[in-house]
């Protein structure tokens, strides 16, 4: 398990994030929202170590997150970042191989991960194209692939974070995406994942995070986070919340 402490974040002379205490549990989903500025990818970053806190604490598995070592950490915690890129004509199938470098588990193990890893993407068919070749949303899918091949096949031991993973893919691959996420949760992988759609994170999320101005202003169920009155004052949006007629989940319309 994940889980951040009294945590708060200084960028410059900015305190950005203040007092977040969350857990990213096990076989569930956490969907993280907020508006623009609000420290959702400065939350990730802390999360993952890609930057220090200035206050409380880190840990997953009850150890704080710095004093695991690199290839240690690698096997049991994954990001996907807003934005990756690669600059050389690697075939997908190689750059999904390569969430399997801190792995021991030798080829004929890899290369069944990887292939497992392309179709819980839906990217089997682009597994002999070059990186180079593809549009932005298949390389979004294709770095899903890698970072699920990294902790793959997902269980209780394992952290996967992703900061906006649907932001360059149709409506279709928005679905797919985030259901091979949530299938992946529900294999024991600890989920966390950084989203703009609320409906999407009504669907797919488990518990949802509502950031503003780098403090939490909501924490809960869908149901208890996606409130009008809530969502007008961080997003200064009026909406309807209705129910989704076969899933139930809240629904929310703009007004």
């Amino acid at each position: 398990m994940l889980r951040a402490d009294d945590l708060g974040v200084r960028r410059g002379d900015n305190l950005v994030l203040q007092g977040i205490d969350l857990q990213v549990q096990p076989g569930a989903v956490l969907g993280v929202l907020g508006p623009n500025g609000a420290g959702k990818s400065t939350l990730l970053a802390a999360l993952s170590g890609e930057v220090a806190a200035c206050q409380g604490s880190v840990s997953l598995d009850g150890r704080p997150l710095a004093s695991w070592p690199g290839q240690a950490r690698a096997q049991r915690l994954a990001v996907l970042p807003q934005s990756s890129s690669l600059s050389f004509a690697f075939a997908v199938r190689e750059v999904v191989a390569m969430g399997r470098l801190p792995h021991a588990s030798g080829r004929q193990r890899d290369a069944e991960i990887v292939l497992q890893a392309l179709r819980a993407a839906d990217i089997e068919h682009l597994a002999s194209r070059s990186y180079l070749t593809l549009s932005g949303g298949e390389r979004q899918r294709v770095h899903l692939a890698r970072v699920l091949a990294q902790l793959w096949p997902g269980e209780q031991s394992c952290s996967l974070l992703l900061d906006e993973p649907t932001s360059a893919l149709d409506p279709l691959h928005q679905h797919t995406t985030l259901a091979a996420v949530r299938a992946f949760a529900q294999r024991g992988a600890a989920v966390l994942v950084i989203l703009h759609d609320l409906n999407l994170a009504a669907r797919y999320c488990d518990h949802l995070v509502l950031l503003h101005l780098g403090r939490v202003q909501a924490q809960g169920s869908p149901d208890q986070v996606l409130q009008a009155d809530l969502l007008r004052s961080v997003f200064g949006l009026e909406v309807l919340i209705q129910r989704h007629p076969e899933r139930d989940h809240p629904l929310i319309v703009a007004r």
